[in-house]
C-alpha cells in the first residue's frame, strides 16, 4: 500500500507540474478556469470529438454552438469529469480531470439538457434533499436552499411540487439545484431547449446575472441567436470540430467581409444608385423598390462620404443604416460547404449521446 501510494503521488505531482510548465498562464494571471488541449474522445474507430482547444477566464458567458450530434455534450461531460477523454487535457482552475477529479466536482455544477425530478417531493424538500447530499447541513442549508431560489426567480413555487413545475420552472429548478454548493464553473447543456419566448427571456436574464457574479459558464444551443446576445465568446462544433472558437464580435466580423448599407431617398432611387455605383468606397450597388443597398470596398468602415454625396447631389437622405450580421448568420456562413467530418485514420464521426 505504502508503495502505491507514493507511486501515485509521484505521478499526481508530475501532473500538476506539467500543468504549470504548459499552461503557466493560470498560476501567473490567476483568471484561466477552463483549460482544454487536443481533447479527444474515440469510441472505436469513430470520433465523437476531435482537438477540442478552449482558453475561458473568469466570467466569461461561452456560447457552444452546433446542431444536435455535433459533439457538445460529450466535451461537457468530459469537463464534468463524467466521462474519461481518450487523449487530451481538460484542467478547472488548475486541476486535472484525471488526477483531481473530486476538487473539480466541488468547482463544478453540471445540468444537462433533460433530468428528472422526484414526484412526491415539492421544490423545497428536492433543493434540501441535494443541499444534503453536498453535505450542507443545518440551518445553513435552508437559508442556502432559499437564497438559490431567489437568484432562479421561482421562490413563489417553493411549497409546490416539483412534478407541476412548467417546462421553464422545472429548469430554473435544475439551475438552482446546480448552484448549491456555489461552483465556479456552470456547464449548462441545452438550457432553453423546450422554452416558450416569455421563458427564453427570463433563462437569458438569469444567465446574464451569473455572469455578472463571476460565474464561468458554459451554454450549449443549437438556437443560435438566443445566445448572441448574452454571449462574450462562441464556439461552432460540427462532427465533432471546433470550426470557430472566437470572441462573438471578432466572429461576426470575419463572416461581413465587407459592410453592406441600406440606402433611401425620398425621391429618384434610380439615379442615386448610379451615383453611388461611381463612389470611389463603393463595391457593388442593388436597386430595390423601397430602398438601395450598398456594398462598400473591402477594408472600409468608414463610409462617412457616403451621405455626403447624396446631399451634395441634391438628394433628401431618408435614412442609411448599415446591415447586421447576427450569430445564426454567422453559423451558416462559417459551416456551409464545409465537411468536417474525419475519416481514413480518425474515422467517422459518431454521435452517441446527443
Amino acid at each position: 500500500m505504502d508503495t502505491f501510494h507514493t507511486w501515485w503521488t509521484t505521478i499526481d505531482n508530475r501532473a500538476e507540474q506539467r500543468f504549470r510548465v504548459e499552461f503557466g498562464r493560470f498560476s501567473l494571471e490567476g483568471t484561466l478556469v477552463i483549460k482544454t488541449h487536443d481533447l479527444t474522445k474515440k469510441y472505436g474507430d469513430l470520433f465523437a470529438i476531435h482537438s477540442i482547444d478552449l482558453d475561458l477566464e473568469e466570467g466569461d458567458l461561452f456560447g457552444f454552438i452546433g446542431p444536435n450530434g455535433a459533439g457538445k455534450t460529450t466535451t461537457m461531460r468530459i469537463i464534468a469529469t463524467l466521462l474519461n477523454p481518450t487523449w487530451g487535457e481538460a484542467y478547472v482552475c488548475g486541476n486535472s480531470i484525471y488526477t483531481r477529479a473530486k476538487e473539480i466536482r466541488r468547482l463544478v455544477g453540471y445540468m444537462p439538457d433533460f433530468f428528472g425530478v422526484y414526484d412526491d417531493m415539492k421544490v423545497i424538500e428536492y433543493l434540501e434533499f441535494f443541499a444534503a447530499a453536498y453535505r450542507i447541513r443545518g440551518p445553513k442549508r435552508q437559508q442556502i436552499c432559499n437564497d438559490k431560489l431567489e437568484i432562479v426567480d421561482l421562490d413563489f413555487k417553493r411549497d409546490a411540487y416539483a412534478n407541476t413545475l412548467s417546462r421553464g420552472q422545472t429548469q430554473r429548478l435544475g439551475l438552482a439545484r446546480v448552484l448549491l454548493h456555489d461552483p465556479q464553473v456552470l456547464l449548462l447543456d441545452e438550457p432553453l431547449s423546450g422554452l416558450d419566448p416569455r421563458a427564453r427571456i427570463e433563462m437569458r436574464n438569469l444567465l446574464r446575472r451569473l455572469g455578472q457574479m463571476g460565474k464561468t459558464i458554459i451554454v450549449s444551443s443549437h438556437i443560435l441567436p438566443e445566445l448572441a446576445d448574452i454571449c462574450n465568446k462562441i464556439g461552432i462544433i460540427d462532427r465533432g470540430v471546433m470550426t470557430v472558437n472566437a470572441e462573438v464580435s471578432a466572429v461576426l466580423k470575419q463572416v461581413r467581409e465587407r459592410t453592406v448599407l441600406h440606402v433611401r431617398v425620398t425621391s429618384d432611387l434610380k439615379h442615386a444608385s448610379q451615383l453611388l455605383n461611381n463612389h470611389k468606397l463603393v463595391d457593388e450597388v442593388e436597386l430595390f423598390q423601397d430602398r438601395i443597398e450598398v456594398t462598400l470596398a473591402a477594408g472600409i468602415e468608414d463610409y462617412g462620404d457616403i451621405p455626403i454625396a447624396l446631399v451634395e447631389a441634391w438628394h433628401r437622405l431618408q435614412q442609411i443604416y448599415e446591415e447586421e450580421v447576427n450569430l445564426e448568420s454567422a453559423f451558416m456562413a462559417l459551416t456551409k460547404g464545409t465537411d468536417t467530418r474525419t475519416q481514413g485514420e480518425k474515422g467517422e464521426r459518431l454521435e452517441p449521446e446527443e
